[in-house]
């Protein structure tokens, strides 16, 4: 039980890390597309994922781990340096904006290709988490991030219960150890370096010494949370910012989902995070949308 409240914690403290960088650090000359409102994009970002996948699987297959290692770490390196600078500008403007971000990413690099520890997994990705929901929230609206959740929470289901792909990946990923998922022990003395094959572990029935969840499960239901504190109205409801209560009541249904979601991760099989999280998102986005605004509109905006 302790590890499920230790991994819900990270999931709020990535989604409210999400939200203060969209509130506080991010701006629109941050935006990952020209167009927000563009419905194609969550299609064109299935199809990126979809081949991205599979390219990776195969690569795995080939005996080129180097490759994929290389991919990985050096696209979450760029993350989380932009993620500090970005925050560390807004407190400075000396060459120390630059240097510490430089700096705290060099740190983290090492020790993810020497001595890739759990928590060194954990801290890269929760800033790796925090930046994607920040920008992705701030260049996505209402529209295509609910085509965008609802596509990839049909996706995850079909890629862990029927081609199960998304299962060998996350094997792939386990194996190299990459900071693409987080890691919650069970027991103090766990250590991620000595983690078997989840395929392994599974098949012979052996009761796993961690938790895991992939940063996609954290990131995408997310994107909902800080979109709608981006693209909403700000009026206020009782005495609070309209915006915030909306993409707070998201973040709620996102837990629920999460909760919900244990319960069948206990099991000690591999489930799909994102048709809870995201439907739990989705249906927290609603509620509070229609509480605070009282438009059947949901913030939808086709201009």
């Amino acid at each position: 039980m302790r590890s499920v409240v230790a991994m819900a914690l990270l999931f709020i403290g990535a989604q409210l890390g999400g939200l203060l960088m969209v509130s506080s650090f991010l701006s629109t000359e941050d935006r990952a597309f020209s167009n927000p409102n563009d419905p194609l994009i969550p299609v064109i970002y299935l199809g990126a994922i979809v081949a991205f996948t599979l390219a990776v699987i195969y690569i795995m297959r080939k005996k080129k781990e180097n490759v994929v290692k290389l991919i990985f770490i050096g696209a979450v390196a760029f993350t989380i340096f932009y993620v500090l600078l970005v925050i560390a500008v807004r407190f400075s403007s000396s060459i120390l904006s630059l240097i510490v971000p430089i700096a705290i990413t060099g740190v983290l690099t090492y020790y993810l290709v020497k001595k890739p520890e759990w928590y060194v997994v954990d801290a890269s990705g929760m800033l790796m988490s925090i930046g994607v929901i920040g920008i992705f929230g701030i260049s996505l609206s209402i529209l295509p991030v609910l085509l965008l959740l609802a596509i990839l929470a049909i996706y995850d289901a079909v890629s862990v219960y029927g081609t199960k792909h998304m299962v060998t990946l996350a094997d792939g990923v386990t194996k190299l150890r990459l900071p693409i998922l987080l890691v919650i022990p069970k027991r103090l003395k766990y250590s991620y370096l000595k983690q078997k094959p989840l395929k392994e572990q599974l098949d012979s029935g052996e009761e796993r010494e961690a938790m895991f969840m992939g940063l996609g499960d954290v990131i995408i239901p997310g994107i909902l949370v800080a979109s709608a504190y981006e693209f909403l109205k700000p009026d206020v409801f009782h005495g609070l910012d309209s915006n915030l209560v909306v993409a707070l009541g998201t973040l709620a249904g996102a837990v629920i989902g999460f909760f919900v979601l244990m319960r069948y991760v206990m099991s000690g099989r591999p489930q799909a995070g994102l048709p809870l999280l995201n439907g739990g998102a989705i249906a927290g986005y609603i509620v509070s949308y229609l509480i605070v605004y009282g438009s059947l509109s949901l913030g939808i905006s086709l201009g």
